[in-house]
């Protein structure tokens, strides 16, 4: 019998979708797709500078899985720069953070988690998700999250800082 494939920890909710080549007309262009979970592991070790261990944790795989899954994303968006490829963004084996679990593959319930904006381990705490509050490192300021703006994108009235999610 083989072995299921383990759902990946998701702890992001990408809203971007789809990047294709400038200049191009619609349909004229080949496409890779690149499954969230993929986009994860490079989000996980690129903008949270992560080592591979803390960021196979954060995804619940082990770190080989992790780099094996890293590999094959910049093998694909490698690519599609060098050959004017399309990324389409989607499916994977995949759960996101806040959800049971329950949740046909790749579709995962629930909602990412933010932290700065970016998404967090779901290891380190955190509330995350469509509701909550945003609050200012800097002078303490809060202010309610706004459902689909990360938020880091939100500046703190009172000091113009970056906030953060409590």
């Amino acid at each position: 019998m083989v072995r299921p494939r383990k759902r990946k920890m998701v702890n992001f909710e990408h809203q971007l979708r789809n990047f294709k080549p400038e200049n191009l007309e619609e349909g004229s262009f080949a496409e890779i797709v690149l499954a969230f979970d993929e986009l994860e592991a490079m989000r996980l070790s690129f903008l949270e500078n992560l080592s591979q261990i803390d960021a196979a944790s954060c995804m619940d795989v082990h770190q080989s899985t992790f780099q094996r899954m890293l590999k094959r994303a910049l093998e694909k968006v490698t690519e599609a720069f060098v050959y004017g490829k399309s990324v389409k963004i989607e499916g994977g084996d995949y759960r996101m953070a806040g959800g049971d679990g329950s949740g046909p593959i790749g579709k995962g319930p629930g909602v990412g988690r933010s932290r700065g904006g970016r998404g967090q381990c779901r290891s380190r705490g955190g509330t995350g998700g469509p509701e909550g509050e945003c609050i200012c490192p800097e002078c303490g300021y809060e202010a309610l999250h706004m459902p689909g703006v990360p938020c880091i994108e939100m500046k703190c009235e009172k000091c113009g800082t970056s906030m953060v999610r409590k």
